[in-house]
């Protein structure tokens, strides 16, 4: 009995000890918050993207605690939690909020609507959707006939405009450091867009198609040159397109 005693004691101290050991370090606020599936592959991975990749500050960013805007016009207490929030300056205020990520998990596609009410209830003006493997960006747009969203190729990084997205100079440009993610997502698209291609080998070839082009544009532009591959805010598509195809006749060529 005493040793019956003793081992169930010892499992039960193991199953706390899994359950205390099933969290992560928040990228930004340095706590421990429970390992779900959205942290680990949404909140997680973006928070670090948008230090590394785009450049914004720690103290400009909010996740833990987390920053909180109005359910309604009338609501005093901002009842919605925002999953990661942006803001304007190190003082986190209602007046400086900036951008707002809504993050699911991965097999998650709502939450476009919830964003939307964010933007809507809040100062912030633009939106990230993310759930680790697709990514959508949206601007808000104000006018005296109220509020409308549009759909942007990206956000600008920390000290860029809106409309500077895409602007790129070849002599501005720095290496990404999420190639994962990014890969992730372009794979990801394609699977959606593409009718009648279910194969990951058709995916990549086309893939590896674009990183040609990328690779021929950063070779062949002056550094004061802006690039040519690229997508810029309220550029249609099939100027984009046009673009990025004759850079791929250079590649065949």
């Amino acid at each position: 009995m005493l040793l019956a005693a003793s081992a169930l004691k010892r499992a039960r101290g193991w199953s706390n000890e899994m359950k205390e050991t099933k969290q992560i370090i928040d990228f930004i606020s340095g706590r421990n918050v429970p390992a779900t599936p959205e942290e680990i592959h949404s909140t997680q991975v973006f928070t670090q993207l948008l230090v590394e990749d785009y450049g914004y500050p720690k103290t400009h960013m909010r996740t833990r605690p987390q920053w909180h805007v109005k359910a309604a016009p009338s609501d005093k207490k901002n009842k919605y939690p925002v999953d990661i929030a942006v803001f304007s300056g190190d003082h986190h205020q209602d007046d400086d909020l900036y951008i707002v990520v809504e993050c699911k998990a991965p097999t998650r596609k709502d939450g476009l609507r919830q964003l939307e009410d964010y933007l809507r209830l809040s100062r912030a003006v633009l939106g990230v959707w993310f759930n680790g493997a697709e990514k959508l960006f949206i601007q808000k747009i104000e006018t005296r006939k109220g509020v409308s969203f549009r759909e942007i190729p990206n956000i600008p990084k920390f000290g860029e405009r809106i409309e500077d997205v895409g602007l790129y100079r070849r002599k501005n440009l720095s290496p990404a450091r999420n190639l994962k993610s990014i890969f992730r997502t372009m794979r990801n698209y394609l699977a959606a867009n593409a009718i009648g291609v279910t194969r990951d080998e058709v995916f990549a070839q086309q893939i590896i198609n674009l990183i040609f082009c990328k690779i021929y544009d950063e070779r062949f532009t002056k550094p004061e040159d802006i690039v040519k591959f690229r997508a810029g805010v309220g550029e249609r598509k099939s100027d984009v397109a046009k673009r990025i195809y004759s850079i791929f006749d250079n590649v065949r060529k």
